[in-house]
């Protein structure tokens, strides 16, 4: 697993926008139009710098693979993640759909522990490399420097055939939210 940087900014988000495109989560808060792709990469992209700047992106050795990893308690105030926040709006959810994205994010963050940890925002593999071990060797890896951090590693997937998966590294469901889809909910405790 290799630590992203920018110069790798274009690969992670094609990788996610691919991994992505149809994803029932993602979905619900995109403005859902003929500009999905270009407002799904625009999403990434947003998830993308944030990680850049509160968290980490990892992309496996062969480049098909990767994931962002934000620690929420690292995030800070700043002009930039202002900014962040207004073209994603613009570029992704819509003014129109503005108030239902909102709303979503204040149910999560109720769920969600006000703890220290590092939240597995995306995880994704390249289509056509799927089913061939990639995710499982970067979830190890995830797992290993979340571990090595001293921080518990949560996420959520709204993929019910991805549970099983999760459940295979000691992810646990905590709890699930029914936006017209269930969100699940899930954490891994330090071991």
């Amino acid at each position: 697993m290799i630590k992203a940087t920018s110069k790798e900014k274009s690969l992670v988000v094609r990788l996610l926008t691919q991994s992505f495109i149809d994803n029932q989560s993602v979905n619900y808060i995109i403005q859902q139009d003929d500009y999905k792709i270009k407002r799904v990469r625009a999403l990434m992209e947003y998830s993308f710098e944030m990680c850049l700047k509160f968290g980490d992106i990892w992309i496996t050795e062969q480049e098909n693979g990767c994931a962002l990893v934000l620690y929420p308690h690292l995030k800070k105030f700043s002009l930039l993640a202002i900014w962040l926040d207004v073209k994603l709006i613009f570029q992704a959810i819509g003014i129109a759909d503005i108030f239902k994205a909102l709303k979503r994010e204040s149910l999560i963050k109720k769920v969600q522990p006000k703890e220290p940890m590092a939240y597995l925002w995306f995880i994704g593999v390249d289509p056509r490399a799927q089913h061939a071990g990639q995710g499982s060797l970067l979830l190890d890896d995830i797992i290993e420097s979340a571990t090595k951090n001293g921080l518990p590693l949560f996420l959520e997937t709204s993929t019910t055939s991805n549970l099983a998966w999760y459940k295979k590294f000691a992810f646990e469901i905590y709890d699930q939210l029914d936006l017209g889809y269930t969100l699940y909910f899930l954490k891994r405790t330090i071991q």
